[in-house]
């Protein structure tokens, strides 16, 4: 059996190398194409991760990124159905909710290859938000949705997806915490023994608006008065801090990080504040708070459980957020299960994938 995988940005490595180290374990009679589309292009977001996870080197480069989305979709989607055309596979394997995924999942609709969607049933109810479309279409487009959790299998059985088709088998990200917290490494410019807070800002719904970029910042550096803050910085971030007069001075900048300097930052910190999707569940991983600057999360099992807060992107709400988390007195009794037993990527791989039906 022949599989295309397209991923193209930095979780989806991460979830790939779980994927394709089980197909290699447990499916020997599975040949897995990888298709990267390019769209995190600069090496500190893409190269670094294939290396250090020791992912497959991409059969197929497609180096699409750094356009608008329309633009980055419409050109993934016509690389990707010519790859199809000429390889044949028997699935398309796609991860997560970005336009590389939309874009192999509607390559591959078109084509009629069953698709496979690893992260399945994620929903923040906001349409606005360019990942929710991606990972709605995807959905119902897919022959095989992969849900990680029990409130995704619930939000999949709501729009009218159930039955065989959707397989609950946990988190790959859970996996890949596992395996990977033994060879996680100290990004060498964090002082070793010094307490601190690891922060993530990336989404252009914060970026690209002057005022609550400022605002979010301007939480962090308060709370760097106290506090060693950490915050890896996204190109894009990068590039609309350098286009403002925003002072970050207190706060550590660093260049993306990879994989395991990514785990060790989240092993070390005390708090960790992010408007990313992945980074909200990897903290619960290493058992830490997340204060979320956002106003909606696709992991609400997480507020449920009072691990994660939303604090919105105003500079006050966010700051109230994280002292209440920063006070462990706080910190929930318990821990659920939420995303499995760490062996998402072997469920997947043992699938009899011949049958699950091409349609639902």
């Amino acid at each position: 059996m022949k599989i295309l995988t397209v991923v193209g940005a930095r979780p989806q490595f991460v979830k790939a190398a779980v994927v394709s180290r089980a197909f290699k374990t447990y499916r020997p009679d599975i040949q897995e194409l990888i298709v990267h589309t390019g769209q995190h292009y600069d090496a500190n977001m893409s190269d670094v991760f294939f290396e250090e996870l020791d992912i497959p080197r991409p059969d197929f480069h497609l180096g699409i990124g750094g356009g608008t989305h329309g633009q980055n979709t419409g050109r993934m989607l016509e690389a990707i159905e010519g790859i199809l055309l000429d390889q044949r596979p028997d699935w398309m394997l796609v991860y997560g909710d970005t336009d590389s995924t939309l874009a192999g999942a509607l390559a591959a609709a078109k084509v009629h290859v069953p698709i496979a969607h690893v992260e399945a049933g994620l929903r923040a109810f906001n349409r606005t938000i360019p990942e929710e479309v991606n990972r709605v279409l995807t959905d119902h487009l897919a022959a095989l949705l992969l849900t990680p959790t029990q409130t995704a299998t619930d939000n999949l059985a709501k729009e009218g997806i159930s039955g065989f088709s959707v397989q609950q088998v946990g988190d790959v990200m859970y996996d890949a915490a596992l395996f990977y917290q033994a060879k996680a490494r100290r990004p060498e410019a964090v002082p070793p023994n010094t307490p601190f807070i690891l922060s993530t800002i990336h989404r252009a719904s914060n970026t690209d608006h002057p005022e609550t970029l400022a605002a979010i910042i301007g939480a962090l550096q308060q709370l760097a008065k106290d506090t060693l803050v950490v915050l890896p910085l996204h190109p894009r971030t990068r590039k609309k801090l350098a286009d403002t007069d925003i002072d970050t001075s207190r706060i550590l900048l660093l260049d993306p990080v990879g994989y395991l300097e990514m785990v060790w930052l989240l092993h070390h910190t005390q708090l960790v504040v992010t408007d990313s999707g992945g980074l909200q569940k990897e903290a619960y991983f290493f058992q830490k708070p997340c204060v979320i600057t956002r106003e909606e999360t696709e992991w609400v099992e997480l507020l449920d459980a009072g691990w994660n807060i939303l604090a919105g992107t105003s500079r006050q709400p966010i700051l109230d957020a994280c002292y209440q988390k920063l006070d462990p007195t706080q910190r929930p009794a318990e821990s659920p299960a939420f995303y499995g037993s760490g062996n998402a990527g072997q469920r997947i791989a043992e699938l009899d994938y011949s049958t699950f039906s091409t349609t639902r």
